[in-house]
């Protein structure tokens, strides 16, 4: 019988994989507090509802990737695509739009059934954060610049380009959105058929095509900056200074676009050349009608998401092991000893393991093995004179140290 393997776009996080993964997750949960950002955990399926109100019906991921189902009760629900939405309808859930702002951190596997490839699985997981209810453009400033520490602290920042974008108004989309038709209208023959729809339906999607002949065209195309009204346009301004203030370095991409209403004012995303063709590693925007879409008041909103795969990839090294201690008892008298000593170990705070058989020969040799950086032997001598022997097994030294004070001397 052949052995059974993960679903296809699917993996096992063992080992050093998880270690790092592991490592992105404890660095950004650390690094988002120091901003204010409380961690909240969503489920993992949701009402369908919660992703087709808020991803937009035309949308690939609604209607080629989500994982649907009728559950036994006859609910239609859904593996989370990704945590915005889950987070904005949990605001509302739980009677949070009176209490503003909330600063949210997640993390967490999100679903979409797509082409795997490197850095992308059927199964993913990412971190976020969301800071909802502020409507000043200090607060898209302070949440990019959580996003840049994180990506500094993790040690990837270099080779990381911050790339920001205005979406305006709704009065500088509506009128930005009616230059971009007249513009596709025109090379309409030169559009692939999937950019046609989108001219009929969300125009500006059409700008995050990846067809070849479609960019050509969007090269050409025009940008939002003419059409913004002087809020907006002071808005942006505010914005590119803060980000100054605050130290994070930044280029103007006015290609960056999110197609649905929802969506106002901030788009920005982070990139690398390090990933091959995959290059966006954090990205993110202001989203001011998301909690409205809930079923909420109107609510100001501002947040990122990053893949935690993307970023585990660009760690510059492998995640050691933690190095523990070996406690290895000799002869069954000495064993009832071991034991107290281990949990003393432990109950420190320290990794500790006891083997479960074999000579002090080859005890010894699995402590090596396992990277462990000490040796506490245990034998009936040393247990009448209520000692043990330590052995440093990077140097070879060895101390003789009473069991009250060896997790003390280890630490």
């Amino acid at each position: 019988m052949n052995a059974l393997q993960p679903v296809r776009g699917t993996s096992d996080l063992i080992g050093d994989d998880h270690r790092r993964h592991l490592h992105v997750i404890d660095t950004a949960r650390h690094v988002a507090a120091t901003y204010g950002f409380d961690q909240w955990a969503t489920p993992i399926f949701e009402d369908t509802r919660v992703f087709a109100r808020t991803l937009g019906d035309t949308s690939d991921v609604v209607t080629k990737e989500m994982y649907s189902f009728v559950d036994r009760g006859g609910e239609d629900v859904t593996l989370r695509p990704e945590g915005t939405a889950g987070v904005c309808r949990a605001l509302v859930s739980n009677g949070l739009t009176q209490s503003l702002p909330q600063k949210v951190f997640y993390a967490g596997p999100m679903f979409r059934y797509e082409r795997p490839q490197k850095g992308r699985y059927r199964q993913f997981h990412q971190i976020g954060c969301e800071l909802i209810g502020p409507s000043e453009p200090l607060a898209d400033a302070e949440v990019i610049a959580c996003g840049w520490d994180i990506l500094t602290a993790l040690g990837i920042a270099d080779g990381v380009v911050l790339e920001v974008n205005t979406l305006g108004d709704r009065d500088s989309r509506d009128a930005y959105r009616a230059a971009l038709v007249a513009y596709f209208s025109e090379h309409r023959v030169g559009l692939s058929q999937e950019s046609q729809h989108r001219l009929d339906h969300n125009p500006m999607r059409i700008l995050d095509s990846k067809d070849d002949a479609d960019r050509r065209l969007v090269a050409h195309a025009p940008t939002i900056a003419p059409y913004l009204t002087e809020a907006a346009a002071a808005f942006y301004t505010r914005l590119k200074d803060y980000l100054a203030r605050f130290g994070v370095p930044f280029r103007e991409n006015p290609r960056i676009v999110r197609g649905l209403d929802y969506y106002s004012h901030t788009a920005f995303e982070f990139v690398t050349s390090r990933l091959g063709a995959q290059g966006t590693v954090m990205a993110g925007g202001r989203y001011d009608g998301l909690v409205e879409e809930m079923g909420g008041p109107p609510t100001p909103a501002v947040g990122w998401a990053a893949g935690i795969e993307r970023l585990s990839m660009l760690l510059a090294d492998d995640r050691p092991v933690p190095r523990g201690i070996a406690v290895i008892p000799v002869g069954d008298v000495a064993e009832a000893a071991a034991l107290e000593v281990l949990q003393s170990l432990r109950h420190a705070g320290l990794r500790a393991e006891i083997g479960y058989r074999g000579n002090l020969k080859r005890r010894m040799e699995r402590a090596s093995k396992t990277g462990a950086r000490a040796a506490v032997i245990l034998g009936e001598a040393e247990v009448g004179r209520g000692v043990a022997q330590v052995k440093n097994l990077d140097s070879g030294t060895q101390a003789e140290v009473p069991l009250t004070e060896v997790a003390a001397h280890l630490r």
